[in-house]
């Protein structure tokens, strides 16, 4: 691919993290609890339409149709290598920060409980929650952050192990980074490392997200469960 090519995507992903960044941070102040979900589906919308302007599609970035059963029935193995993986990456931060008592990683933020809180035996609340973390958190953060990310740094980046670290590596930060706002640094920390073992998964399993986006939606059901219920 020519340099000015690889430029040209290199500024494209830019305006799209400055677009998804930006736009986050004007809504923070209008509608903190989401403001994240809300931009994030504004971006995909503008996006999606700069992608059709181009002739690309989304079967492009991950989201391959499933033709015939086999690929079908393949989704959950290969969904159960994701979820190692982020048992792996959840339970290294876990671990290190109980080993070298690192309190900013221990303790959860109260930003967490001012924005979910609501979900506690809130069967209204805990069903709208769920709609909006398949939407915008398994759907929506696997096709801008695994699907869109990763794959365009692939091509503007040469073809390396360096670079492939590189566009597994800059995603992960940049959707660490998206969750500080309301999780602090423990947040920035847990999902970047879940970032990083999504994108790994997602350029393992040849650029597919459906597994991906499988685990991603049980993870945040599971954990959204559990707050309905009351269960630490």
């Amino acid at each position: 691919m020519a340099l000015s090519s690889r430029n040209f995507i290199l500024l494209e992903i830019l305006f799209f993290v400055i677009f998804a960044l930006g736009s986050k941070a004007l809504a923070l102040q209008w509608t903190p609890k989401y403001a994240g979900p809300i931009t994030l589906l504004l971006t995909l919308l503008v996006l999606t339409l700069y992608m059709r302007l181009q002739g690309r599609k989304w079967a492009e970035y991950g989201l391959k149709p499933l033709v015939g059963v086999k690929p079908k029935l393949m989704v959950l193995p290969q969904a159960l290598l994701v979820a190692i993986g982020f048992v792996i990456a959840v339970g290294t931060v876990l671990v290190l920060a109980n080993v070298f008592e690192i309190s900013a990683l221990q303790k959860v933020s109260g930003g967490v409980e001012a924005r979910f809180g609501e979900v506690r035996d809130n069967l209204p609340k805990f069903l709208m929650w769920l709609g909006i973390i398949w939407v915008s958190a398994a759907f929506g953060e696997e096709m801008f952050f695994r699907g869109y990310l990763v794959t365009r740094l692939k091509e503007a980046l040469p073809n390396n192990f360096l670079s492939t670290v590189v566009a597994i590596l800059i995603p992960a930060l940049i959707f660490g980074y998206g969750h500080y706002d309301y999780q602090g640094i423990r947040g920035v920390v847990l999902t970047g490392m879940i970032g990083l073992s999504f994108g790994i998964s997602y350029l393992l399993l040849k650029k597919n997200l459906w597994p991906i986006i499988l685990v991603h939606g049980v993870v945040d059901s599971v954990a959204f469960t559990a707050l309905y219920l009351g269960v630490d």
